[in-house]
């Protein structure tokens, strides 16, 4: 499993595919096919499909897992949560997104039960809510949810976290697609400056989170 995870980190699917499906397999043989780490492990493949947008092979292993969390550990517990918002991005991804809502919701509803209204879990089920409202454009939806996850991140984890860093591109991302343009840039620029701190200059997010702030400045200020 490590090692197909970092196959996959480095887009070389080919190689991380057969790994996973042993790993799969010796689980399933070693610990049967009621097991929580089953669950993992279909979740892990899952994963893979979706960064290959094999979305119909991800599906079915994605609600097996679901399936099996629900009946393994019950309907209350975070492991749960975490398989409804694999579920949704699914969703998400494919442009199903009346599908994607309820379960984004449902997972942000069981995090808070079980973890307190005070987790980083909490802000991270916001920002899936309000990354699906910003892709349908309900930008006055997705700001308060984003702005809520922020606040979470920095009184949790403190102002220089990587997850403070992605939360403000977030919100930046949204205030340009409203043209708002004097509130997204300073957002860009502590990203990139917490990033660059935390996780180095040649970290994927940096880049990202560089090239979205020189694509907002090319979208001010077009070359003649």
């Amino acid at each position: 499993n490590n090692l197909a995870h970092l196959y996959e980190s480095q887009g070389r699917y080919t190689e991380a595919e057969p790994l996973h499906l042993e790993a799969l397999d010796l689980t399933k043989r070693l610990l049967g096919d009621n097991h929580p780490d089953v669950a993992t492990s279909l979740n892990n493949l899952a994963h893979l499909y979706e960064s290959q947008g094999r979305y119909t092979e991800a599906e079915p292993l994605l609600l097996e897992a679901l399936d099996l969390r629900k009946r393994l550990l019950g309907d209350n517990h975070p492991h749960v949560a975490s398989s409804l918002n694999n579920l949704a991005a699914l969703y998400e991804s494919q442009g199903r997104y009346t599908e994607a809502e309820p379960l984004y919701l449902e997972a942000l509803d069981l995090t808070k039960r079980l973890l307190g209204d005070n987790h980083p879990d909490v802000a991270t089920s916001l920002n899936n809510l309000a990354g699906l409202y910003y892709s349908q454009g309900r930008y006055k939806e997705a700001e308060p949810l984003y702005l809520e996850a922020l606040d979470l991140y920095k009184r949790l984890l403190g102002d220089n976290h990587p997850s403070v860093a992605l939360s403000l591109n977030n919100l930046a991302a949204l205030y340009y697609s409203q043209g708002r343009y004097t509130e997204a840039e300073p957002l860009y620029l502590e990203a990139i400056n917490i990033a660059t701190q935390a996780l180095g200059e040649n970290h994927p997010n940096t880049i990202i989170f560089r090239k979205n702030l020189q694509i907002m400045r090319q979208q001010q200020h077009p070359s003649p």
